[in-house]
C-alpha cells in the first residue's frame, strides 16, 4: 500500500515533456542523469553505478546541503554495501549464500530474520498473482529471484532515508524507485520506453514515491518459467508494472510474464499497481 506522501505518481501529456528533459530513462534508451556531483542551492547531487556480481545499480542523490558531502558519501556507501550484501548473502547461484542453505535444509527461514521477509514475501506474491509468480516451482527449489533484486533496491533506498536522504532514485536495468524530488526541485520526470518497440513514444511519468519493476527485457532466453508446466514461458516478450513497491513490482511482472493476457485480471482498478507494458510475442 501507499504509505506517505502526495502525489505519487501521475501520468503526464507528452507535449508538457516537450521543453523538459526527463530526468531518468527506462528502457531501450539508456538513463542519463545530470552530471554528477553538482550543489545546487541547498542541495547536494550526486550519481554513483556499483556493480556486483548479479547486476548493474545506479544511485542518483538530491541530498540536503546540512548533511554535507562526508555525510552523504557515508549514506552511499552504506546503500552500496547494502547492496553488495544482499548479493553475497542471499543469491540463489552462490552455494554459501543463506537461499542455497535453505534450499539443502540447512537452516529455516526464522533463522535470519531478513530472510523470514524474503520468504514471506514470495508465498504473498504468489498468493497475489494465483501462483503465477512460484518461489518454489523452479529447478533446484526455492528461488526467489524474481523478485529478489527489486528486494535488494528498496532494502538499499531504506538505507539512504535513514541517513536523511529522502529525494533519490536508485535504478537497476529497466527496473527503479524514486522517492521525494529531483534536483530541479520538482517531482522526478521519468521516461519508460516500450521494453521491445524503439519507435514507439515512451510513457511520461512524474513520480514522488513509486517504483517500476520489468521482466522480459534482460536478453536471457528461458529465464521465467511457466510454474504449471515447468517450461519457459513463451506468452510475453517483456512485462512493465509501476507501483509503490520495487519487489512487489518485479514480481507482478515476472508473474505477468508468465501467465501473459490471464494475469491482466490481477490489476483491478483502485489497485495500487497498474500494467505500463504487456508486449506479447
Amino acid at each position: 500500500m501507499w504509505t506517505d506522501e502526495q502525489p505519487r505518481t501521475r501520468w503526464v501529456d507528452p507535449a508538457a515533456f516537450r521543453f523538459r528533459r526527463p530526468d531518468l530513462r527506462l528502457g531501450p534508451a539508456r538513463q542519463r542523469p545530470d552530471r554528477a556531483d553538482l550543489v545546487s542551492g541547498d542541495r547536494i547531487a550526486v550519481r554513483h553505478t556499483v556493480r556486483t556480481s548479479t547486476a548493474e545499480y545506479t544511485l542518483v542523490l538530491n541530498a540536503p546541503e546540512w548533511l554535507g558531502r562526508r555525510g552523504v558519501g557515508e549514506a552511499l556507501r552504506d546503500a552500496v554495501a547494502e547492496l553488495r550484501a544482499i548479493d553475497l548473502t542471499y543469491g540463489p547461484n552462490r552455494p554459501t549464500s543463506l537461499v542455497s542453505r535453505l534450499r539443502r535444509g540447512e537452516i529455516s527461514p526464522e533463522s535470519f530474520p531478513p530472510l523470514a521477509d524474503l520468504v514471506d514475501r514470495c508465498a504473498a506474491m504468489r498468493a497475489a498473482t494465483d501462483g503465477w509468480f512460484d518461489a518454489w516451482a523452479v529447478p533446484g527449489g526455492f528461488d526467489p529471484s524474481g523478485l529478489l533484486g527489486g528486494w535488494a533496491v528498496e532494502r538499499a533506498a531504506a538505507r539512504l532515508r535513514d541517513a536523511g536522504i529522502h529525494d533519490y532514485a536508485v535504478l537497476c536495468g529497466a527496473d527503479l524507485v524514486v522517492r521525494g524530488n529531483a534536483a530541479h526541485g520538482g517531482p522526478w520526470r521519468v521516461a519508460v520506453h516500450h521494453p521491445t518497440d524503439r519507435q514507439r513514444a515512451p510513457l511520461l511519468l512524474e513520480m514522488t514515491a513509486g517504483a517500476v519493476g520489468t521482466s522480459g527485457v534482460t536478453g536471457r532466453q528461458g529465464h521465467v518459467v511457466d510454474p504449471r508446466t515447468g517450461e519457459p514461458a513463451t506468452q510475453l516478450v517483456a512485462a512493465t508494472v509501476v507501483g509503490p513497491d520495487l519487489a512487489v513490482a518485479d514480481a507482478y511482472a515476472t508473474a505477468l510474464y508468465a501467465a501473459g493476457p490471464v494475469g491482466l485480471a490481477w490489476f483491478h482498478p483502485g489497485s495500487d499497481y497498474r500494467v505500463l507494458f504487456a508486449a506479447p510475442r
